[in-house]
Order: C-alpha cells, then sequence, then structure tokens
C-alpha cells in the first residue's frame, strides 16, 4: 500500500488559531508512513518551523487548490464563503453542512461539482462503534464558553447602567492564565452583585458541558451555585424559567432534531424585572438551524465582538448572547494537541480506507456496506456523504 499524502491547510477563518495536526501528531503519522505536508500559516499556533523541525514538508499559504489529487486535505473550519469552485480533493474537516444549516445545499454542490475524485469526511460525524466521535473539541468549547460567558457578565455588571459590552478577546497562553484572569473578573461581579454569580448548564453529562461545569468551578462558583442540567431534567420541555434565575446559561447539547426551546422571547417578557439572566452563551451555535432551542438570537458573534444583544428586551438587566462557534481557538495549542491526539488513531487507519475506496471512485455506498475493523469509521463518513449529497441534489 503506497504512503497516503496528507496535506493540512492553513485556517482562513478570522481569529482561528487551532490546527487538525499539531507538530506531534504530524510527527506520529510520518513515523507510521505518511507524506505530510504543511501549509505555511502565519495566524495558526504552531510556528511553520515546529512542523519543519519534525520533517513535514511546507507549502506557499492556502495552496492546497493547486495541490495533487492523492493529496488528502486536512483542516478543520468551513471554506470561505465567496468561493463556489469545484473540489476535488478528498477533505477532512467541520463542514458544517450536513444540519441543513444555511447555505448547506451551496456548500454540497462544491464536492458534487468536484466528482468523480471529491470526498468528504465530516469530523463531526466520525463516530466509533458505539456512535460516539472519535474526536471532538466538546470539552474546550465549554470550559471557553463558561470563561467567555463570565467576562461578558464581568464587563456588563461593572459598567455604568449595565451598558458596558465585552470587547475584543484574544487567545490565551494556558488554561492556567485564563482561569486566573477570569476568578478576578468574578470577585468584581460578586462584590457589585453583592452574592456570587449563578450559572446553569444545559448538556453537563457531556464533554462539552462538563467542560463548562469545570471552567466555573476553576474560577471559584460553588458547587450550589452552578446548576448542572441533562436530559432529565429537560424532558418536560421548556420554556424553562429556571434558566431566567441565574446569571449565565451555557447550552451545550448537540442538537440532533426539533425540540422545545428552552428560553424563548415570550419566557424573556414574562419575567419582566424578576429576571436575573444577563448573559446566554450557545455554545452549540446552531444559530442557523431552524430548530436552534435558543431562539432570541439571529447571528453568530466573533472574538473582536463577542456579544450580540437580544432585541425587545424592555424589563430586567440588559441580556445578551455569546455564539462564537469557534469557541475552544480560545486556547489554541491545549485544544489543538487534546483534539490531534483524539483523532490520530483513526487517522491511522485512513490508508486502508483510502485504498478500499479507489476502486468505486465516485460511486456511493450505502452505511451497510462499512462493514468492520478499525477504518469502518471512514467508510461510515464517506456513505454519510453520499446520503447527504443526494439530499441536497433532491
Amino acid at each position: 500500500m503506497s504512503a497516503t499524502n496528507l496535506w493540512l491547510r492553513c485556517e482562513t477563518k478570522e481569529f482561528e488559531h487551532r490546527s487538525a495536526l499539531t507538530p506531534t501528531t504530524a510527527k506520529k503519522l510520518m513515523d507510521a508512513g505518511f507524506k505530510i505536508t504543511v501549509e505555511r500559516d502565519p495566524q495558526r499556533i504552531f510556528k511553520d518551523e515546529e512542523f519543519e523541525q519534525v520533517g513535514a514538508t511546507l507549502a506557499p499559504h492556502n495552496s492546497w487548490p493547486t495541490a495533487p489529487l492523492d493529496q488528502v486535505i486536512i483542516g478543520l473550519k468551513e471554506l470561505p464563503e465567496n468561493d463556489t469552485s469545484p473540489l476535488p480533493h478528498t477533505h477532512i474537516m467541520f463542514a458544517h453542512c450536513y444540519k441543513q444549516q444555511g447555505g448547506w445545499k451551496e456548500v454540497l454542490q462544491r464536492w458534487q461539482d468536484g466528482q468523480p475524485t471529491s470526498m468528504l469526511y465530516d469530523l463531526e460525524f466520525l463516530q466509533d462503534d458505539k456512535g460516539r466521535r472519535v474526536a471532538a473539541f466538546g470539552y474546550h468549547a465549554g470550559f471557553a464558553g463558561a470563561a467567555v460567558g463570565a467576562l461578558a457578565l464581568g464587563e456588563q455588571v461593572g459598567s455604568e447602567g449595565e451598558k458596558g459590552r465585552l470587547g475584543e478577546i484574544k487567545p490565551y497562553e494556558n488554561e492556567g492564565k485564563l482561569v486566573s484572569y477570569v476568578k478576578g473578573e468574578l470577585t468584581k461581579v460578586e462584590a457589585k452583585l453583592g452574592r456570587k454569580p449563578r450559572a446553569l448548564v444545559i448538556g453537563a453529562l457531556g464533554r462539552c458541558g462538563r467542560g463548562a461545569v469545570d471552567f466555573f468551578k476553576a474560577a471559584g462558583l460553588n458547587d450550589e451555585d452552578i446548576v448542572k442540567w441533562d436530559m432529565a431534567e429537560t424532558a418536560k420541555g421548556g420554556p424553562f424559567n429556571e434558566i431566567l434565575e441565574v446569571d449565565i446559561f451555557v447550552n451545550c447539547i448537540y442538537l440532533t432534531s426539533k425540540i422545545p426551546s428552552f428560553v424563548s422571547p415570550e419566557s424573556i417578557a414574562a419575567a419582566g424585572e424578576k429576571r436575573s439572566l444577563r448573559v446566554v452563551v450557545d455554545v452549540s451555535c446552531d444559530t442557523t438551524n431552524p430548530n436552534n432551542p435558543i431562539p432570541i438570537y439571529s447571528v453568530n458573534t466573533t472574538f473582536d465582538k463577542p456579544t450580540v444583544d437580544v432585541p425587545g428586551t424592555t424589563a430586567g438587566p440588559p441580556l445578551t448572547v455569546v455564539s462564537i462557534d469557534h469557541l475552544p481557538t480560545l486556547l489554541p495549542r491545549e485544544a489543538s494537541e487534546a483534539f490531534s491526539t483524539d483523532l490520530l488513531p483513526s487517522l491511522l487507519t485512513l490508508p486502508q480506507a483510502i485504498a478500499d475506496r479507489n476502486p468505486r471512485q465516485g460511486k456511493p455506498i450505502a452505511a451497510s456496506e462499512a462493514g468492520t475493523g478499525p477504518e469502518r469509521v471512514w467508510r461510515e463518513a464517506e456513505a454519510l456523504f453520499w446520503q447527504k449529497l443526494g439530499e441536497s441534489q433532491a
């Protein structure tokens, strides 16, 4: 079996500093026989030289579109929206187009136009034999989301008339420095409110939720100040008045179908002056999903403008939403190392999956044909690609 060529593309999403591969995992892949090419990327947390030092070949910035078709292009975030050119390569990435997000058909059309050689292995849907994602940024997303929510609360509560809003936030070198800074800000909030702030986390038993809870504890909140909900607590269906009684609400669920709203414009209006809720952090960030259970905002926020005000709020304190869709880049080095390490075992099985796919290039397979073996994860992702491509063409 010939060596598999992995090409780490640059990230073009603004403020994105993470990487799908790290120098550590790149070295392990090369030791296993892979050929690794790394595009130069000034915004990646790992310097180009770190990859060069472990033996990777460096390529010019954003040069992947002209790479040979045997190169498997690996990255994280979605490609630029203003490009509709065909995608004839195999891509491993988060494409954000399988749950009918805004523009999903146009995104998948690029792979349709790239046939018969194109393929998308969507990182969000690489699953083990128990249906669990093989690699996810969930923990660091929850951890960072709780941190940004706390910072947003501090900026608001600490300002005259609560008119202050959180300004641009930049990556932290490590978790310790992030926790230390936010802990100081929450101490100021406690002094202002005359009590410790309270938070509610939905999805608390998942990786994302655990990250949020762990951050709040590390930042000084007592256990009784953190309301931890999961499926059992939300089974009765919302909206939930309990959300309006805390200062920060962090949504960490993985949305698969329509569910009753957790909070709504009507429930907010009904609470009036009694509402304590000031900051909503939608880590799940299903902003353009028609089933979003937090229908009180309609735009993604960004690292330079982390919050958006909820419109129509006339009673009680101002209410803001954090809806950044790449929160783990707040801790890019740690988040990248954790994710890439989890992805590594599956990447090591990619050569067999590619070899299996080559004879049927451009021909769909069904999930029932995924078979067994460690490379099954890629065949299931291949089957899902064809399923979603068919849905977009229907």
